[in-house]
């Protein structure tokens, strides 16, 4: 399935935008892996900030790469540690101006400059993460951090994540 984003839109547009494409492309019929990998896709060609998404899948105390787009990346990041550990832990989003700011922060790319991770929680345990990195500092806002909420709910209400098992 194509779809086309109008870049000449604002952010806030594009986002409403990409609210409606996901309510179609996020299936409950199809795979797990499938709706991830579209939902990165989709959020990938929207945005030009972006230069990398994805979530990281909890098993145990450490999160695991799942899905994404974007340059090659670490695969394997325990609770607590750099951006994407630390939201996992405090089940909070954090939005990064300048990741070198960030103490422990994890470098998977030496070019990202900002960066946004939205904790994904079901049943008060956390899933995973989404993360997402820009190679501008100041990249993401408050407007990223509600559509980011929006789009996950869209993600949790059509699919059972519960059935992503990670081997």
């Amino acid at each position: 399935m194509e779809v086309s984003i109008n870049h000449n839109k604002s952010e806030v547009e594009i986002y409403q935008e990409c609210v409606v494409h996901l309510e179609n492309i996020i299936v409950s019929s199809d795979k797990l892996i499938s709706n991830l990998s579209n939902f990165v896709a989709l959020l990938k060609q929207a945005f030009t900030k972006i230069s990398w998404i994805g979530f990281y899948i909890k098993e145990n105390d450490k999160l695991f790469l799942g899905p994404f787009q974007g340059n090659s990346a670490c695969t394997e990041i325990k609770f607590g540690n750099g951006v994407c550990g630390t939201s996992a832990l405090t089940q909070q989003i954090i939005i990064v101006e300048d990741v070198n700011n960030f103490p422990n922060h994890i470098t998977c790319d030496s070019k990202s400059k900002s960066e946004i991770v939205v904790p994904i929680v079901i049943n008060m345990q956390t899933w995973g993460v989404l993360d997402l990195d820009s190679y501008s500092t100041s990249a993401f806002s408050d407007i990223d951090k509600k559509y980011l909420i929006k789009c996950i709910s869209i993600l949790t209400k059509n699919i059972d994540l519960n059935t992503f098992i990670l081997r």
